[in-house]
């Protein structure tokens, strides 16, 4: 099973490629540059391991949400690739890339928070399998940080492992909403394709590819940015 893997939805810009389990990828946090080097990337890892694009059986791509700009980068090379191979493309949740990467050894929930800026993050809660692969147990949602409490208690129990820049957005906001303690936290975390590549291998084993015409991103928010208006509101309500 051969799969190229985009993950772009973040301030970090990620490539890998799957080969029967053995995993290479390329991972940087490059700001404003991902345009400039995930096909670069897919090639040079497609180089290294001996094979050429037709040898691909699938594309997987980290759908979102995330960075309106990142997201739609994402899907657009993977869409364009797999329409070009006539391969099917795999969507994992950029949510679920992320909590992919958590700590193994606990069976506590997971929550991946991403900082979805204008005050709010976007978030999910997942578990992990005997098979080592995350799953999700609610909806993933956007809001205030605040607010992430009642979106997710019946999901959590008691305690849980939090991991994404959510955590460290509105100065912690989330962590103290969610009463987690310190140690149980990893607010620097990025997702990286090579979790997408795993989650995807085991979506094409299941046959849940799709193709490449139906792939659709997950922004969960509509507007890009606040207003003028919106923005002095959001000042005149932190003074």
């Amino acid at each position: 099973m051969k799969i190229l893997a985009f993950e772009t939805a973040t301030e970090a810009c990620s490539v890998a490629l799957w080969i029967d389990g053995e995993l290479r990828e390329r991972h940087a946090i490059a700001p404003r540059q991902h345009a400039q080097l995930v096909l670069v990337w897919a090639d040079a890892l497609l180089a290294e391991a001996g094979i050429v694009r037709s040898a691909l059986d699938a594309i997987a791509v980290g759908r979102g949400p995330g960075a309106f700009t990142g997201v739609r980068l994402a899907i657009a090379t993977a869409q364009g690739i797999a329409l070009a191979l006539d391969r099917p493309v795999l969507p994992v949740s950029t949510l679920a890339v992320l909590a992919q990467g958590a700590p193994i050894g606990s069976d506590q929930p997971i929550i991946a928070a991403i900082d979805a800026r204008m005050g709010e993050v976007y978030l999910g809660v997942f578990e992990r399998g005997a098979d080592g692969l995350v799953h999700a147990t609610v909806a993933e949602w956007l809001g205030v940080p605040a607010d992430a409490g009642k979106c997710v208690a019946s999901a959590l129990g008691v305690g849980g492992f939090g991991i994404g820049t959510g955590f460290a957005a509105e100065v912690g906001a989330l962590v103290t909403g969610l009463g987690l303690p310190p140690a149980t936290v990893d607010a620097t975390a990025l997702p990286h394709a090579g979790d997408c590549a795993r989650l995807a291998a085991a979506a094409l084993a299941r046959g849940e590819g799709v193709p490449a015409e139906q792939l659709e991103p997950a922004y969960l928010r509509n507007q890009v940015a606040l207003t003028l208006e919106q923005q002095h509101a959001a000042r005149a309500g932190r003074d």
